[in-house]
């Protein structure tokens, strides 16, 4: 490389990475590659795409260092090895993506590609102590293998950035890393760079604390070391005479856990029971397991004195998420306290990469399936004989497939389940914002209400003062939220419209002086075809009908009405011939409870009741079926058999009882059904035969079967039971 792109340490820093790099990658690497990689890099160099980063760092030195790092702290891996040094001339786009799996391959192509979307997360601004943050880092990196370079570039960052001057960038990247890359780390089981990213992060952001613990830490380590031998040699003689095999060994802290230690016990660090632990770990056979360690605990506290209220038995009862060991707290020489940890070799692999999760009783916040996945990925990384990486290269990361992660213009980041829609977002941040919503910006680019977000996209709300929610935006939400309220929007908004128009309507009728009569209201309302009185209220409102329309048509049916008493009680008073003799004269077939001689009945396809508009028809047997002109086979019957038809009417005199069948469809709300049932029961004359009810996912449907006089007392039953609360439809069943 030329001589003024690399400074003197540079140079000799570089020297010193690219013979371990060449010494730790024998086994992996392809002879041309680091030629080909070394020219690429040069050319990029030379054309200005190979520039040093915001913290003024080489690019050539730190990739050096993430790959000589990823080869010692994990597992050599050429591809890898490869996308870690190409990376920058992507980022740069001096080496176009394109070109890239005919130039290097399908694989290293992935990992770049990954790199680089990931890299477009930063450029949010989000807020990185969100824990969606990480889930969507999780999403977009598609490989583990693209986290796992991530966890390692931080660490060779986060060694370069010491005494750098810019100290609030040396203090977010530091952070970042304490939040997001070191519990990833401990995840994947890469406790030694999750330690030394949490020691960097305190160094980096606390560093008067930092340097006092490590200053102390050193000062007294050849001390320490020795009481740590002086403490296990006596309990190892004691131990041998036992029989059990075991391995016992002692530790110091990191430093983080110390500093965690002092905050947590409000305490010095002279003060800490803790600041080392003594683990004493037995060869058992598993129906052994809890005798040897309660042999191992009474020789540890008959030759040092425990105490009580330290005392941890997660062996009689271990932790729900597996965990068995116990933990003691003995006073041992020069009046000091230590802890001793006693579990088997079964458990102590369970404790650090097994059901534990260790992570879980640290107190990090974890998800079962992202838990299991992870495991999956550390017992690859741990056992793997063929090369780790190489068995991850086709692992999917789709823990988080049923969700989208977006941001707003600001940088927060939001969880949606998949297929949520601008719409969903804007109900998501405000049920205002939802009500108002007419789409949205979208990375930058107007979409429509019913857009189909996905994961890292940036949405803007676009609003309108007039806009107002309407049933089909059921059609694009997902979110149980956006749909309950454009639904509770909606009928609102119905019932205040059919509630204007039924005041309008009755105040015309008021100026009119006209009586207004409910039964003759709700024959014009089924005359004029509306199926529901709000549906006819709303369009009174909607002035999509003529007011005046209406009430000449209700004068209209209340003089029809008069008429007909009126000369039903001249034929009586003149003796006129009877209904039957009527009908035989005008072959209308007249019927109710005092027809003698024919033989009719009422068709089960359409259970017609008085007051239905009716015909007859003649069947086969001869027994005339009487069928509502709008029954389903009204058509059919009247096409194919017209000559058995017969003019059918209700007699004027009826007092028997029909059954109608109701469809009801609502909210499965506690007491509904009995505001249902009391409501039929209080009605005069009219009996409620049967109900069935089925209940799903918070809704109820079902069938109530009621006996009534007449369609006149149907249509009120109906109109009632829609008062109720939580009613969402009823209506007549065939």
């Amino acid at each position: 490389m030329e001589k003024e792109y690399l400074q003197t340490d540079e140079k000799k820093r570089m020297l010193t990475d690219t013979l371990a790099l060449l010494r730790l990658t024998q086994s992996v690497i392809q002879p041309d590659d680091f030629a080909r990689v070394r020219n690429t890099i040069q050319q990029g160099i030379d054309n200005n795409h190979y520039q040093r980063d915001r913290f003024g760092i080489n690019p050539a030195i730190h990739n050096l260092a993430t790959a000589r790092l990823l080869c010692e702290k994990i597992s050599p891996d050429r591809n890898m090895i490869l996308a870690i040094l190409l990376y920058s001339l992507c980022k740069s786009e001096y080496i176009d993506e394109n070109e890239l799996v005919g130039t290097w391959g399908e694989d290293i192509a992935k990992l770049i590609h990954g790199l680089l979307k990931v890299s477009t997360l930063y450029s949010k601004q989000a807020a990185m102590e969100s824990d969606n943050f990480r889930k969507l880092l999780l999403t977009f990196a598609e490989d583990i293998r693209v986290i796992i370079i991530m966890i390692v570039d931080r660490l060779a960052l986060m060694r370069h950035i010491n005494h750098h001057p810019n100290e609030k960038m040396v203090h977010d990247v530091a952070y970042e890393a304490n939040y997001l890359y070191a519990p990833l780390a401990h995840r994947l089981g890469l406790y030694a760079i999750k330690s030394e990213l949490e020691d960097l992060s305190l160094k980096y952001t606390n560093r008067d604390t930092y340097t006092d613990i490590a200053h102390k830490l050193n000062e007294t380590k050849t001390k320490r070391d020795a009481y740590i031998n002086g403490f296990i040699e006596p309990l190892r003689n004691k131990l041998d005479t036992t029989g059990i095999k075991y391995e016992i060994k002692g530790r110091t802290k990191s430093i983080y856990s110390i500093w965690n230690k002092i905050k947590k016990q409000n305490n010095d660090i002279d003060h800490i029971y803790d600041l080392f632990a003594i683990r004493i770990i037995i060869d058992s056979e598993p129906e052994k397991e809890k005798s040897d360690c309660w042999m191992a605990y009474s020789v540890v506290t008959d030759m040092y004195q425990p105490n009580p209220s330290r005392m941890k038995d997660w062996l009689s009862i271990p932790k729900s998420n597996g965990y068995e060991s116990l933990h003691i707290t003995v006073h041992g020489p020069d009046d000091r306290w230590v802890e001793v940890q006693i579990r088997t070799r079964r458990m102590d692999l369970v404790a650090e990469k097994g059901l534990a999760a260790h992570w879980k009783y640290k107190g990090i916040r974890s998800e079962e399936g992202l838990d299991t996945w992870m495991n999956n990925v550390r017992d690859i990384l741990e056992t793997a004989e063929t090369g780790p990486m190489e068995l991850m290269k086709n692992m999917r990361m789709d823990i988080y497939d049923k969700e989208v992660f977006v941001f707003s213009p600001k940088g927060d980041l939001y969880k949606l389940p998949y297929g949520a829609s601008v719409l969903d977002f804007a109900f998501h941040i405000h049920t205002r914002l939802g009500m108002s919503c007419t789409g949205g910006r979208v990375n930058g680019r107007n979409q429509k209400l019913g857009y189909k977000l996905q994961s890292g996209d940036t949405v803007e709300i676009n609003t309108s003062s007039t806009q107002v929610p309407k049933l089909d935006w059921l059609n694009f939400t997902v979110t149980s939220k956006a749909r309950n309220k454009i639904r509770q929007s909606v009928h609102e908004m119905a019932n205040r419209t059919s509630s204007l128009g039924k005041e309008l309507l009755e105040r015309r009728f008021k100026n009119r002086k006209i009586d207004l009569q409910e039964a003759t209201l709700m024959r014009l309302i089924k005359k004029t075809g509306y199926k529901t009185v709000t549906d006819f209220y709303t369009a009174v409102a909607s002035e999509n009908i003529d007011i005046n329309n209406i009430i000449a048509q209700y004068e209209e049916l209340e003089r029809r009405a008069t008429e007909t008493v009126t000369a039903r009680s001249a034929e009586e008073f003149q003796l006129s011939p009877t209904d039957e003799q009527t009908a035989e004269q005008s072959d209308v077939l007249v019927i109710g409870n005092n027809i003698k001689g024919v033989n009719y009945r009422m068709a089960k396809c359409c259970n017609p009741i008085y007051g239905d508009d009716v015909f007859g028809f003649i069947s086969s047997e001869g027994v005339i079926k009487i069928h509502r002109t709008d029954c389903s086979n009204a058509r059919n019957i009247r096409d194919k058999y017209p000559y058995r038809l017969i003019n059918t009417r209700w007699s004027g005199k009826l007092g028997e009882q029909f059954g109608a069948t109701l469809r009801i469809v609502g909210n499965d709300d506690i007491g509904i059904i009995t505001n249902i049932t009391s409501i039929i029961n209080k009605e005069k004359d009219a009996q409620l035969r049967s109900i069935s009810i089925e209940s799903n996912d918070g809704l109820f449907q079902g069938f109530l079967v009621v006996g009534i006089r007449d369609t006149a007392q149907l249509n009120d039953i109906t109109r009632k039971l829609r008062t109720i609360k939580g009613i969402k439809d009823i209506k007549r069943y065939r």
